[in-house]
């Protein structure tokens, strides 16, 4: 793992207490360079650019994981049961998974991007 980093007053709100950033805020949204996406917290890798792709929903969507790195928990808020992303490493609060993705999974790892920074393939 790496350093744990600073994080801004919405980081935390997003990656702490489980909250959501508002939908197309993210600058990660249209990032189409080849490279890994890691937990803006500890630096985890999560995602790899190749499994990214346009869900139209607002926030940078992923049809699969680093499984290793990301673990999948019950959320019972909202008034609705959904499926918690989280990273493994460091237990921030990343998004949601749904099972309304692409093949060849049929996930949709409906991410924060704001929990993420990216690391570009040299």
């Amino acid at each position: 793992m790496e350093q744990e980093t600073d994080l801004t007053k919405d980081e935390t709100r997003v990656i702490e207490q489980c909250g959501t950033e508002p939908r197309f805020s993210s600058d990660l949204l249209k990032e189409d360079r080849e490279g890994t996406f890691k937990c803006k917290k500890c630096g985890t890798e999560l995602f790899d650019s190749d499994t990214k792709y346009d869900s139209g929903t607002g926030w940078p969507s992923f049809w699969d994981a680093e499984s290793e790195n990301v673990d999948k928990q019950k959320d019972h808020s909202m008034g609705r049961i959904r499926t918690e992303v989280v990273c493994t490493e460091c237990g921030a609060h990343l998004g949601h998974v749904f099972d309304d993705g692409p093949e060849p999974t049929g996930k949709r790892y409906c991410i924060n991007g704001i929990a993420l920074e990216f690391e570009q393939n040299e």
